[in-house]
Order: C-alpha cells, then sequence, then structure tokens
C-alpha cells in the first residue's frame, strides 16, 4: 500500500462512508431535546406562550418545541387570519393597528382558554397537554393581552440582535409594521419601545446565529428552572 495516498472511505462498495460530526452532533441535541421535552410536559400545567419581536422565531422555535413536548402547536397570528378571513397585511390596509390588536387580544384569549369569560374567570381544566403558542411581535404590549398571558400561560420572552432581526424579517413581505419605512430604523425602534413589555416575561432565551436545537435547548433549560421555582398546585392542595 502507498503510504503517501492512503485509500479514502468507500461508499459504494459496501463500506459505511465516514461518519459526519456536524449531523452526530445535531442528531444528539435533538434526542437529548425530546427526552427533556417529554419530562417537562409531565410537569406543565399551563400553555408555553413565545413573545418577542417579529424575525425572532418564535414560530419555527414554537414548532420544535411543541414537537418536543409532544403537545400541539399553534401561531396566534394564523388564527387571527382564519377568524378574519383575511391576512394580516389586508387587516392592516382595511383597517388599522387598532382593529387588528383588538382581534388579537381576542384570538389569544381564546387560546388561552379565556373566552368570552375574560381573564378574571378560573382557567377551565385541562384537556390534554398545554400547547404552545407564538404570539406576534406586538401582542404582548396591549396590557390586557400581557395581563391574560402572564395570568394563564409560561411567557419566554424570545430575543435578538438587531442584526439577526433585519436578515431574518427580510425573507418575508407580510410585515405591515415595515412597510412604513426604512426596516432597519423601524425594528431598532420598536425593539427599544417594546422592551419594557417584553421584559416582564418571566423567561428570557437569545435566538441568535446558532443551530436551532441549541436555541431549543436553552428553552427547555429555562422552562425547567422556571418549574423547579414555580411548582404547580397538586391536585389535592386547596386553591386560594
Amino acid at each position: 500500500m502507498d503510504d503517501d495516498n492512503p485509500p479514502t472511505p468507500a461508499t459504494a462498495s459496501g463500506d459505511a462512508p465516514a461518519p459526519n460530526p456536524a449531523v452526530h452532533a445535531a442528531e444528539q441535541a435533538d434526542a437529548q431535546s425530546t427526552d427533556m421535552g417529554a419530562h417537562l410536559a409531565r410537569r406543565l400545567s399551563r400553555p408555553v406562550v413565545l413573545v418577542g419581536m417579529m424575525g425572532v422565531g418564535k414560530t419555527s422555535l414554537g414548532r420544535r418545541l411543541a414537537a418536543a413536548l409532544g403537545t400541539a402547536f399553534v401561531d396566534a397570528d394564523e388564527e387571527i387570519e382564519r377568524a378574519a378571513q383575511m391576512t394580516i397585511p389586508e387587516i392592516f390596509a382595511t383597517y388599522n393597528e387598532a382593529y387588528f390588536r383588538d382581534g388579537e387580544r381576542r384570538v389569544i384569549a381564546r387560546l388561552l382558554g379565556a373566552g368570552e369569560a375574560g381573564a378574571d374567570a378560573p382557567a377551565p381544566p385541562a384537556s390534554g397537554r398545554p400547547k404552545v403558542i407564538a404570539t406576534g411581535g406586538g401582542a404582548f404590549c396591549d396590557p390586557a393581552t400581557r395581563a391574560l398571558i402572564l395570568e394563564r400561560g409560561i411567557a419566554v420572552w424570545l430575543d435578538a440582535d438587531l442584526d439577526t432581526l433585519v436578515e431574518r424579517t427580510a425573507r418575508k413581505e407580510n410585515r405591515p409594521l415595515l412597510r412604513q419605512g426604512n426596516p432597519r430604523e423601524i425594528l431598532g425602534r420598536l425593539k427599544t419601545e417594546r422592551q419594557p413589555f417584553y421584559v416582564q416575561a418571566p423567561i428570557h432565551v437569545m435566538s441568535g446565529r446558532m443551530p436551532h436545537a441549541r436555541t431549543l435547548g436553552l428553552v427547555l433549560d429555562e422552562l425547567t428552572r422556571w418549574l423547579d421555582a414555580n411548582p404547580a398546585p397538586s391536585a389535592t392542595e386547596p386553591r386560594a
């Protein structure tokens, strides 16, 4: 055998190709998230509600989180469009932002089990595992909607730096607020204006330029810490 020219791993002869370390690491991370999610799902007694700026990845992360927990995922914006029979850009163009926020508030209340009863009504008994809900960027800034989420859900603020938000939002055309000027300037202003509201979420996770599995792992870790600090009352424990 020529030591200067060692044979390359065969693929067509029946020998297995050399393993890809990146793929192996991703598979391990997914398996770990699934195991952690299954354990967490047994402890959850309320929905996990993702809040944060447009473009931060609430929908994509929400789907992965729901899969790890073995529960349903709901995108509030999609539910709003379904209820209105209009797209969000069409709602903004036909009516205004105040009209959209009112519909958004009612849809999120329904997703959280409040319905027409309002935030003061007791939550209905849970049927199955609590869902994962992704909300629009401005939802948590509305006082009534924020109160509902904090009362009935576990709010997770997904955050990202401005460069990441600009890059991600440029991939979609359904951002009516970004059509009113320079997207970077608008995103920067909204990020500053909304931070005092987002910071009220009990869980804060940065969603930067990292693998989705890494961000999911961070969310699962933070949910575990929150549940450790806020254990659900047992079925025999009297409620206040």
